[in-house]
């Protein structure tokens, strides 16, 4: 079995929007003398993709919809914040006073649509009121960080971008992948033979949210300054892969 190693990435500046991942993450992995190799995975935090895309928003800039004020009133938040996460939803799931679930519009169930404001800092205004959304599109982010940093080191790699939600069924958050490249999402392992010979019939393994779990352990959650971490001797091959392995469809959702 393959040694799994979790690197994280040092001396990561704060990310401005318009900064270049690929660039910054060879700089680190050159820094800690880590050279890249075919089967390497690179993980991002969801927050240093969405500062790069520029996903910042002031919410003194937002005009919420009737829909949105009235949501916020039952949910006692913020009617520009809801109103925000109204447009990255396709539907409202659950709302109670302090919390509101959506589906959002990439296919998975989080609280806000994902929408953050720790460790956000905006140009202008009231830093308290800056808001950062989601990456547009998660799986074509990790897809332009895999071609550039390929293109400049010739080797294959796999990029996993991932963010901390809740569950319906436990406490607390876990790291889990919202877009990939150049690596699986889910491993089928049915059909397969287990230690006494019985074939395995439902098994699939969600790859991307085990690693993202285990790259978040590490990544922390405060301010370790450490949002991307180098992965070496992950045990499936890689492939081309997305995000859309991943979402249970709504007709096998016992939760809805």
């Amino acid at each position: 079995m393959k040694k799994l190693e979790l690197t994280p990435l040092a001396d990561i500046p704060l990310i401005q929007a318009g900064d270049n991942l690929a660039k910054i993450t060879l700089d680190a992995l050159s820094r800690q003398n880590i050279d890249l190799f075919d089967g390497d995975i690179l993980v991002f935090a969801q927050k240093i993709v969405s500062k790069a895309e520029n996903r910042l928003v002031y919410l003194p800039e937002v005009q919420p919809s009737e829909q949105a004020i009235q949501i916020a009133a039952e949910v006692e938040k913020d009617p520009r914040f809801i109103e925000l996460v109204l447009r990255e939803s396709h539907q409202v799931l659950r709302k109670r006073a302090g919390t509101i679930i959506v589906e959002h519009r990439k296919g998975f169930i989080c609280a806000n649509a994902g929408i953050d404001h720790s460790n956000v800092r905006g140009p202008y205004g009231d830093p308290d009121l800056w808001v950062l959304l989601l990456p547009e599109e998660p799986d074509r982010s990790a897809q332009f960080i895999r071609n550039e940093i390929e293109q400049q080191t010739g080797v294959k790699i796999g990029v996993l971008i991932i963010d901390s939600h809740g569950r319906a069924w436990r406490l607390g958050t876990v790291g889990v992948a919202i877009g990939l490249a150049g690596m699986p999402g889910l491993v089928d392992l049915r059909g397969e033979a287990d230690m006494f010979g019985y074939h395995l019939r439902i098994t699939q393994v969600a790859v991307a949210d085990e690693l993202a779990a285990a790259a978040s352990l590490v990544m922390g959650q405060a301010d370790e300054r450490t949002p991307i971490v180098h992965v070496r001797g992950f045990p499936y091959p890689l492939r081309e892969g997305s995000f859309e392995e991943l979402p249970r469809p709504a007709g096998m959702d016992l939760f809805r």
